[in-house]
């Protein structure tokens, strides 16, 4: 079987004004990449943003999604992933079931249990036990599927209660857009297995915040480990998954080299684990898609996201890959 063809996407946090966002959006496009991607994060600048270790996330997905939709022709429009406890299930089906009808079946769905203990906390909300989280992640991917089929709608589970309608309005895209799933436990990725398009391997944050622990966790020899969680998931299905991840350690021409060696003193990583990390890349433009080549071989990881921040310098890589 031919090695799935490369797609690269890029996912930015912020833009300055609405029409930069708008040109941002077409610029992602005429470089070539697959789709732009947003986080799904709520809070803003303050000590509890502080805590988690993320970067600010400006913008919310749902709105920005639609204005890159409508700004480009071709671009694919996503975020990685939407948080199904900041939202009814109902009401993510159908916001999400609009972004595709708009965009004229654009959208690439991401879904994911919540991992960001601390921003659980600021907005108010209860910050659940993984398997809880998980749980109800489940019982909202078969909601989202039962929401767009335009079937009536009967679930009754631990988490969700939906009865006696029906979705609308019906996705462009049949039965539904690509559903990505993304995490790095075992149960999560079982469940992306089961019932995603598309498998994002992220880091395991089983600390609740980003940082070192995740990264150590999300090495080569823990990515074979966490494949081997999608296949007991999946089974006879895993050909059919795309897998993807976010290479948010990415660092194009002459400084990859001291960029690598900086990071492994971060991250408590050997050079060499931090260079052939699946988060990582480093280097020239050759080197870069050679390891992405042997990444691919290696893993079946096809779809690469990097942050805009590189997108520009990563768009060569792009331009000699995508669709390869």
């Amino acid at each position: 079987m031919p090695p799935r063809p490369f797609r690269f996407a890029v996912q930015s946090f912020s833009a300055p004004s609405g029409a930069a966002w708008r040109d941002r959006a077409r610029q992602v496009e005429e470089l070539g990449y697959s789709c732009l991607h947003l986080a799904d994060h709520i809070i803003g600048p303050g000590p509890a943003l502080e805590r988690t270790m993320h970067p600010l996330q400006e913008l919310a997905a749902v709105p920005a999604m639609a204005v890159a939709a409508e700004a480009t022709d071709s671009l694919r429009v996503g975020c990685r992933v939407f948080c199904q406890d900041y939202r009814h299930p109902v009401v993510l089906a159908k916001e999400a079931a609009t972004l595709d009808f708009f965009s004229e079946g654009r959208l690439e769905l991401g879904l994911g249990a919540g991992w960001l203990e601390s921003e659980y906390t600021a907005m108010g909300m209860t910050f659940d036990p993984a398997p809880v989280r998980i749980d109800r992640l489940a019982e909202t991917v078969t909601l989202v599927k039962a929401h767009m089929s335009g079937e009536p709608i009967d679930q009754s589970g631990e988490h969700i209660e939906v009865h006696e309608f029906s979705g609308v309005p019906l996705p462009v895209q049949r039965p539904h857009p690509p559903i990505m799933i993304g995490g790095g436990s075992r149960r999560v990725l079982a469940l992306a297995g089961r019932e995603a398009d598309i498998v994002s391997l992220n880091f395991n944050n089983r600390s609740g915040v980003l940082g070192p622990d995740g990264v150590k966790l999300s090495t080569s020899s823990a990515t074979e480990r966490k494949l081997a969680w999608v296949r007991e998931g999946a089974g006879e299905r895993m050909d059919a998954l795309e897998i993807e991840i976010g290479a948010y350690f990415t660092f194009v021409g002459d400084g990859g080299d001291a960029a690598a060696k900086g990071m492994s003193a971060v991250f408590g990583l050997s050079e060499e684990e931090m260079r052939a990390h699946p988060h990582g890349l480093f280097g020239s433009v050759d080197t870069i898609c050679a390891e992405l080549e042997r990444r691919r071989e290696l893993f079946g990881i096809s779809y690469i996201t990097v942050t805009d921040e590189v997108m520009e310098p990563f768009a060569a890589v792009v331009a000699r890959l995508a669709g390869k």
